[in-house]
């Protein structure tokens, strides 16, 4: 291992739990909730909302997922899926999870194809109709050893492009696993890529931003944020559409630059001045951004979530509401996991909250042990799908927030479920992506 990898693969490793812990205690589904700290802030749902129908859109099929949080502004709406969901195929898809390496990476789909990043930096192919494995492609460099946290993977024009905790962008051939390029950077990755245009968008563990050529690895332009230098496990990939790219640091940065020249536009901090603990004062932003329909919404761990206008980074609301987990947008409403486990429910225009859903916090609810770190929401088929560490996946009712099925899985869920060819593919700790349809 290199003296730059080891440096950031210590400092990940140090706070692999981070992202798993809790700051106050909360009872599973009901009752009355009583914060243990003094200055944190119960949510309520608005009371002029309680009453108002919530309208969504009708789930719409999409044959591909080809990023990290869908396509390239993280914008997916109302996903179509089966209504009754069963298990068609189960498939293994390299080294699973344990106390020191993890599983960081969403599979992606396209071309028919679901590839994986294993917890080795192998990224596999699968038949996603059948789950027959077709290629395996291995990304470990010659001169380093095992013991790291990977990035993640994106696809576009026949390429799959590999972020690795190696401090490698990599190109493979789609069809065949060959490697077409590879681009060593100045610091590991805990994030997927973004690919549009023609161009590969990675960011740091230092909080760099590199643009490259799809075709060739060239470094096209650089952007360097403020540095952190505690984060939690994993990151996320910035967002782009209109010919502008968001991209989310670890410092709480919101950044939006031209995609054609790396030129800043403006600049945004999702820190909250509200930290009541040592786990809120980390101000990453850890949940994609989402570009849609000229506003950009972010969520940060510290406990802020913001919608901010695409063209001129004004803000149009804010609420004091901090999560780990990708939001999701679909018609006038925002889902959303935050820091204590609730699902919660948003206006799009406004940030007021329509329902609360809590989940369960922990496997011990009597004792409050271990924790359960939940993953998602994504929205498909009239149903809000989140899974949990402990191997537990939640449909919750989009409309109201009622808890409306249960799914067990094999093992725990450290990355959120996603949706393509009328299929929900779930990824485990395991490393078996466990397909339903």
């Amino acid at each position: 291992m290199t003296g730059t990898t080891r440096k950031f693969a210590l400092m990940a490793v140090a706070l692999l739990l981070v992202a798993g812990c809790s700051s106050d205690d909360k009872e599973q589904l009901s009752g009355e909730r009583l914060s243990v700290l003094v200055h944190a802030r119960q949510l309520e749902p608005d009371p002029e909302l309680r009453d108002q129908e919530i309208l969504l859109p009708p789930p719409a099929p999409n044959p591909d997922w080809p990023q990290a949080g869908g396509y390239a502004n993280h914008a997916m709406h109302h996903l179509e899926v089966g209504d009754s969901l069963r298990e068609v195929w189960r498939a293994d898809v390299g080294a699973a999870a344990d106390d020191e390496e993890r599983l960081v990476a969403t599979p992606i789909v396209a071309e028919g194809k679901l590839f994986a990043l294993d917890a080795e930096t192998d990224v596999t192919a699968l038949d996603a109709e059948t789950g027959k494995r077709l290629w395996e492609a291995e990304l470990t460099p010659e001169d380093e050893e095992d013991g790291h946290i990977g990035g993640g993977i994106a696809y576009e024009n026949g390429k799959v492009f590999v972020a690795s905790g190696y401090a490698e962008v990599i190109a493979l051939d789609a069809e065949t696993g060959k490697v077409l390029w590879r681009h060593r950077v100045d610091a590991p990755m805990r994030a997927a890529p973004t690919a549009r245009g023609g161009r590969v968008f990675a960011i740091t563990l230092d909080n760099q931003l590199f643009a490259l050529n799809g075709e060739t690895g060239e470094v096209l332009w650089t952007y360097r944020a403020n540095p952190e230098v505690a984060t939690l496990l994993g990151g996320a990939s910035p967002a782009v559409d209109q010919g502008i790219i968001v991209a989310p640091f670890s410092s709480g940065e919101l950044v939006a630059l031209r995609v054609e020249s790396g030129r800043d536009i403006w600049t945004d901090s999702l820190a909250s001045v509200r930290r009541t603990d040592v786990l809120s004062s980390l101000s990453q932003i850890r949940g994609r951004p989402i570009v849609d329909r000229n506003r950009v919404y972010a969520i940060s761990h510290s406990g802020l979530t913001a919608a901010i206008d695409l063209r001129s980074g004004q803000r149009i609301w804010d609420a004091e509401i901090g999560g780990p987990e990708s939001p999701w947008i679909a018609g006038d409403y925002l889902f959303l996991l935050t820091n204590d486990s609730d699902l919660l429910c948003l206006s799009r225009d406004t940030g007021r909250i329509f329902w609360i859903r809590p989940l369960p916090r922990f496997e011990d609810p009597d004792d409050k042990e271990d924790p359960i770190v939940w993953t998602g929401p994504i929205l498909a088929s009239d149903r809000l799908i989140v899974a949990g560490s402990q191997g537990t996946a939640y449909a919750v009712s989009p409309y109201d927030g009622r808890v409306i099925g249960e799914q067990e899985l094999p093992d725990g869920v450290s990355v959120a479920p996603i949706v393509a060819g009328n299929t929900l593919y779930v990824l485990t700790d395991d490393a078996e992506i466990v397909a339903l349809r």
